[in-house]
């Protein structure tokens, strides 16, 4: 039997990290604020999970202002959403065998 728990991506492993890149998987660019009310989570939360995901190139960061106000916005990069989607492969194929 395969075990299929070592194609899972540790980058995922947590639910906000997991929470983000589901969001960003479906919108072209999400705002912090927009991505800390729907996780519901503190600003140095987020901050520190945004930053792991950049590191790993995983998500763009564009920042510009809006008026006279900053505005930083996130996208997933095509190497994130190949490692996203990878791991929720991965993750079927783990459910799948315990059935």
């Amino acid at each position: 039997m395969k075990n299929y728990i070592t194609e899972l991506n540790k980058a995922f492993e947590s639910r906000v990290r997991l929470g983000i890149m589901s969001i960003l998987m479906v919108n072209d660019f999400v705002d912090f604020g927009t991505l800390k009310e729907q996780l519901q989570i503190t600003d140095g939360n987020m901050a520190s999970h945004l930053s792991a995901l950049e590191k790993l190139q995983y998500i763009d960061v564009k920042k510009q202002f809006i008026g006279k106000r900053p505005n930083t916005s996130y996208s997933a990069t095509p190497s994130g959403k190949k490692a996203f989607i990878e791991h929720l492969a991965g993750l079927e194929k783990l459910i799948k065998q315990s059935t």
